[in-house]
């Protein structure tokens, strides 16, 4: 009994250390979590432990995707060549995803008219979970649908844990990735200020 309970003790304590590095909501039903352990943090600068930034010449190779949107188009990294992208990782029963979504759009709509996209991921719910959840706050960039899809999660698995969401990157004309929010977008200045920088370094 003694070292079961000193198990249950180191157990709970693990938990509660995760759960605030995170800073993020929890799903259900994704396998990648080795992989991002193994290599998700290569090439990203120490920050203040929610915004990491990667100088240009430290940042590694392009991300490259294909998924298919909640209106069931499909959309790739290539739509996006030479485009500033940010790629916001969602879903709609997580409380720091509503609560950062005004954030998103905002911020949408202040960088798009220089020339910055936006594309939601969302990694657990159907089209009709995320279309109500776009409804509701206003969210008028596409978003791709990643729960029974293991190749676009695969695509992202070096940059994100996706077992744990709000996760938000930002991309770079060559899309490489540029900066990462780990837990809730709080400020959409700071995302704002770190996309501008982006879009106003050389192609």
């Amino acid at each position: 009994m003694p070292g079961l309970l000193k198990r249950r003790i180191v157990a709970s304590l693990a938990a509660v250390t995760l759960a605030l590095t995170l800073a993020a909501c929890t799903s259900p039903n994704d396998e990648l979590a080795e992989k991002y352990k193994q290599g998700g943090d290569t090439g990203f600068i120490s920050g203040d432990g929610r915004v990491q930034e990667i100088p240009a010449d430290q940042r590694e190779g392009a991300v490259a995707f294909t998924g298919t949107a909640i209106d069931g188009s499909t959309v790739s990294s290539a739509d996006y060549a030479d485009d500033v992208l940010v790629l916001n990782f969602w879903y709609a029963q997580c409380g720091p995803c509503r609560a950062e979504a005004p954030i998103l759009e905002e911020s949408f709509q202040a960088t798009n008219v220089k020339g910055a996209q936006f594309l939601g991921v969302n990694i657990y719910d159907g089209p009709e979970q995320a279309t109500s959840f776009e409804k509701t706050y206003g969210i008028s960039y596409p978003s791709l649908l990643a729960k029974d899809d293991a190749d676009l999660k695969l695509a992202f698995a070096d940059w994100t844990p996706l077992q744990a969401v709000p996760i938000t990157l930002v991309l770079d004309r060559q899309g490489r990735v540029a900066a990462r929010f780990v837990g809730q977008v709080e400020s959409a200045s700071i995302l704002q200020t770190i996309v501008n920088d982006v879009l106003g370094e050389s192609s």
